[in-house]
């Protein structure tokens, strides 16, 4: 749930540095929220590749130099380690840690990448007047893996990984419109309707994230998702990651409104 107190990336960062986990979904509004992935340099030229051969699911907002844990996108008092709610740890592509604190995994040859979020577009589909049901019902976004294909890059591939926003039919061209024009923060939809065809059994047991209700008369709308990352490496087995936990983002010092194309 939103807290009152968190109105921008520095109040909502020092609130998660001190402990406080929760989704970010709706805090800071206005402010670009962005995916993490950080892996040992060794992998680094791969995933950047990777990145670039799918640009949908992971658009890159900056790349920090080996063992930076700040940036241009972030205060200069800001630690990529902390300043997330929450984070997930993998060893071998093996989740080793969930915890709020990552510094203890850290190292010196990490190199974080900032991956852009749909979290971006979501004030300007509420302000468009299209509902955002996790929002609503105070939950994280639902995410599937899809039978999608990612293309790969060296020693990195995975499956494409989708979130899942119902919205009444009548609205979906709405909702088209209003999130392609933030291409840098994966755009507009990448699948309507169907959940079968990108081979998601149920649209009510996400991979990632919780479930939401899904109303008469509304659609499910897929955009491609910044956890794509995190399911490449539980594929790759890198020796090393670190990611935030789904739904759990890094809120930078960047405004939505730079992402948005006129």
């Amino acid at each position: 749930m939103t807290d009152p107190e968190a109105t921008d990336p520095a109040q909502a960062r020092n609130l998660f540095r001190d402990g406080l986990i929760t989704p970010t979904a709706g805090w800071a509004p206005g402010w670009t929220q962005a995916n993490l992935i950080a892996l040992p340099r060794a992998d680094a030229y791969d995933f950047l590749l990777f990145a670039q051969r799918n640009p949908k699911s992971c658009p890159v907002l900056d790349v920090l130099d080996a063992g930076a844990v700040t940036g241009p996108l972030l205060g200069a008092d800001s630690d990529i380690r902390t300043d997330a709610p929450l984070y997930r740890v993998y060893r071998g592509g093996e989740i080793v840690d969930e915890t709020s604190d990552a510094t203890p995994w850290w190292r010196v040859d990490l190199v974080s990448f900032l991956i852009g979020c749909s979290f971006t577009f979501e004030a300007a589909l509420i302000e468009a007047g299209v509902p955002v049901r996790h929002i609503e019902q105070h939950r994280t976004v639902p995410m599937f893996r899809t039978s999608r294909r990612c293309r790969p890059a060296g020693n990195i591939s995975g499956p494409l990984v989708v979130s899942m926003r119902p919205v009444p039919a009548g609205l979906v061209a709405t909702a088209v419109r209003v999130t392609s024009r933030y291409p840098a923060v994966h755009g507009s939809p990448v699948h309507i309707g169907d959940p079968g065809a990108l081979g998601i059994a149920d649209v009510g047991s996400p991979d990632f994230g919780d479930p939401v209700d899904i109303l008469p008369g509304e659609v499910p709308v897929f955009w491609a998702c910044g956890v794509t990352p995190q399911a490449a490496v539980m594929e790759s087995r890198p020796e090393l990651a670190i990611g935030h936990a789904p739904g759990h983002m890094v809120i930078t010092d960047a405004r939505d409104s730079d992402y948005l194309v006129p």
